[in-house]
């Protein structure tokens, strides 16, 4: 009865989100075109849905995460094997990083989508430079105090103090598995609260949607069309390698894998946060058969340095601004910025529209004018749902593939045993 239910509840609660979206478009289009007086009345009440719910989904992000990580590393048992998993999955993750650089780099040269752009005059960006320093994204990684990083749910600090609090239980005897066993119970108490902060995902979608469009209308669409277009057919063909590669590893467990990702993949695209699919991510990857375990280790991490469709945009990204300003970039330099793209992506985990912050951070190291952001800047809504789709679909794969190479992906709901 319960296993019929599930199915069920997943398929209205994506109808839901689906009907969300469609009459979020319609409705900021209608404010934007024939009530322009009710705009700020409009992005007002977007901001208070898709605030609250964001609000609710970072409250539970700390304590899920901590909790999911240590019951997984307990779970793994000893060093070696939790060293063996993170050790194939960051190569994964590296992997994936450098092949959507590459991507984003191709198409970018291949479809030109800065030819012909008429390039603005600079403006002040200044809120966004953040420029990479190797020093301080290594001492950033090392919490002072984890109770602080909680609260400013820095995900790279949590997994650094949750993988050493993990591998601390085995020494501890019988508290280590006392507290193995309160934090299971506690990673199940945070997916249910989940759960019921999900029965508003349908509004935020709809509010995160109809604001947009109720500032901009879709003249900004029309006049940035060919770029959306083309950046939304490089992200499909992006979408084609990943799923390709996943398929090399996982063969036919692909499908099922791919229709529980539908849910949590389309939440972050309509949110334009990776952060309100986490939760659902986690439950989605455990029906597919994806052991607690495993998912709890391998996702943390991946939010931290795997995201493929923020990093992707980078290399696009830089191309465009080098085409509208009539740049010329010898390959030998591209593959150069490709690099250093590699190393700086992985040094803001949490920042704030992360991937314009990496881009100012590296554009002026091959003289490219940071005032080439301004493009950029209006549609980067858009472009930003199309990247954390990615970066979802990403991590999903990534948590399947390393339950995969470990033997443990099963054929149904994963059943995790101590």
């Amino acid at each position: 009865m319960g296993s019929a239910a599930q199915p069920a509840n997943t398929r209205k609660r994506t109808y839901a989100i689906l009907v969300a979206l469609v009459l979020g478009v319609v409705s900021g289009l209608a404010v934007h075109s024939f009530l322009p007086a009710y705009v700020h009345d409009a992005e007002q009440i977007a901001s208070l849905l898709t605030g609250l719910f964001l609000r609710l989904i970072r409250m539970v992000i700390a304590p899920l995460v901590f909790a999911t990580l240590v019951s997984g590393i307990g779970k793994l048992g000893d060093d070696t094997l939790v060293l063996r998993v993170g050790g194939r999955v960051l190569l994964w993750f590296i992997c994936m990083s450098f092949l959507s650089l590459i991507i984003g780099l191709v198409a970018a040269n291949v479809l030109r989508p800065g030819a012909g752009f008429s390039a603005p005059l600079p403006s002040d960006i200044s809120s966004l430079k953040h420029p990479f320093q190797p020093i301080d994204f290594i001492l950033h990684i090392v919490p002072t105090s984890i109770l602080d990083s909680m609260a400013r749910n820095d995900i790279l600090q949590i997994v650094v103090f949750s993988v050493l609090f993990g591998l601390s239980l085995p020494a501890a005897g019988k508290a280590g598995k006392t507290m193995l066993a309160w934090s299971e119970e506690l990673s199940h108490i945070m997916l249910r609260m989940t759960d019921m902060v999900m029965v508003l995902a349908p509004l935020a979608v709809f509010g995160s949607i109809m604001g947009s469009l109720a500032h901009s209308g879709i003249d900004m669409l029309i006049q940035f069309g060919r770029f959306l277009l083309e950046f939304y057919s490089t992200i499909m063909a992006q979408w084609v390698v990943l799923t390709g590669l996943a398929f090399c590893v996982l063969g036919p467990r692909l499908k099922p894998l791919i229709k529980n990702l539908v849910q949590p993949v389309l939440l972050g695209f309509s949110t334009a946060s990776s952060e309100s699919a986490y939760p659902l991510l986690l439950e989605k990857l455990e029906e597919s058969g994806v052991p607690a375990r495993i998912a709890g280790f391998v996702l943390p991490l991946g939010y931290s340095f795997n995201l493929d469709g923020s990093i992707m945009f980078q290399s696009f990204g830089a191309i465009f601004i080098a085409q509208a300003y009539g740049i010329h970039l010898p390959w030998s330099q591209q593959i150069l910025m490709v690099l250093v793209m590699m190393l700086s992506s992985k040094g803001i985990a949490g920042v704030p529209r992360a991937s314009l912050v990496t881009l100012v951070a590296v554009l002026p190291q091959f003289g490219l004018p940071e005032s080439g952001i301004a493009l950029i800047l209006g549609i980067d809504h858009f472009l930003d749902m199309a990247r954390t789709a990615t970066n979802v679909l990403g991590n999903g794969y990534a948590a399947a593939v390393s339950a995969k190479w470990e033997g443990v992906l099963s054929d149904g709901p994963a059943e995790d045993t101590v």
